[in-house]
């Protein structure tokens, strides 16, 4: 169903087979079915769904089982075969959520887990909203949440733990941005520990940082832009001072 241009990034390459595990926490069915209600209330009422920077599909999971015709795209094949074990009946395509193309118009595009900040940079941003306009048909939808720049607090971050395979993990992950420009990246930290041995791995994620207003400005020319509260209970409008939102742009 896709065609895209493939890149040599392999993010996660290291982290694919902790990915599951590191996400345990993330309330995946909350999210899917929040998605599915916004998109009864702004789409077109069809049911093709494409699911960028799907991870190991269980998103993807939900939207077919919602009875959507689902598929996804990722850059970590690793990851994308958890997926298609995950997820028989669907299509999943190794590629670059920045520059892609679909054989047919779609009805909804997803981005979660603030996975639209993975574009790196203005210009790659701006490809990653051009390619889901020229994805969608009139009336589709593409929904993401994102993080406003200036109000990330470099010394927050959120963390659980989980055992797996006889084995303790801690899992830690928070932003950081400098206060200028658009970069700002995700830091994470894994400290797994085997029979009182604990080995431990960080690493940085570079993304493209932006704030709300300029977001809505680089997405204005294509969509018809609706901004919400990062609330997956309630559909309510963002305020002014919230630092986390879901925008949903409907094809114009």
């Amino acid at each position: 169903m896709l065609s895209v241009n493939t890149s040599s990034n392999a993010l996660y390459t290291d982290l694919s087979s902790y990915y599951d595990l590191m996400c345990a926490d993330i309330g995946y069915e909350a999210q899917s079915n929040y998605v599915r209600r916004l998109h009864q209330l702004f789409g077109n009422e069809g049911n093709t769904h494409l699911d960028l920077a799907c991870g190991t599909g269980p998103h993807v999971r939900y939207f077919i089982d919602y009875g959507y015709q689902s598929c996804g795209l990722d850059i970590n094949q690793p990851m994308l075969d958890m997926a298609q074990t995950r997820c028989p009946e669907a299509s999943f395509t190794l590629g670059d959520m920045c520059n892609f193309t679909v054989d047919e118009p779609l009805d909804l595009i997803t981005c979660f887990l603030y996975s639209i900040h993975y574009s790196d940079g203005i210009e790659k941003l701006k490809g990653c909203i051009a390619s889901a306009h020229a994805a969608l048909k009139d009336g589709g939808v593409f929904c993401f949440n994102t993080v406003e720049k200036n109000k990330i607090d470099n010394a927050s971050f959120v963390r659980h733990s989980t055992e797996f395979d006889n084995s303790q993990f801690v899992f830690s992950s928070g932003w950081h941005y400098t206060g200028n420009g658009d970069k700002q990246s995700l830091r994470l930290s894994i400290e797994k520990t085997t029979e009182q041995i604990t080995q431990s791995w960080q690493d940085e994620h570079p993304m493209v940082a932006v704030g709300f207003d300029d977001l809505k400005t680089l997405l204005l020319p294509y969509f018809d832009v609706h901004v919400f509260e990062h609330d997956y209970d309630k559909i309510i409008p963002l305020e002014n001072n919230s630092g986390n939102a879901i925008f949903v742009c409907v094809k114009r």
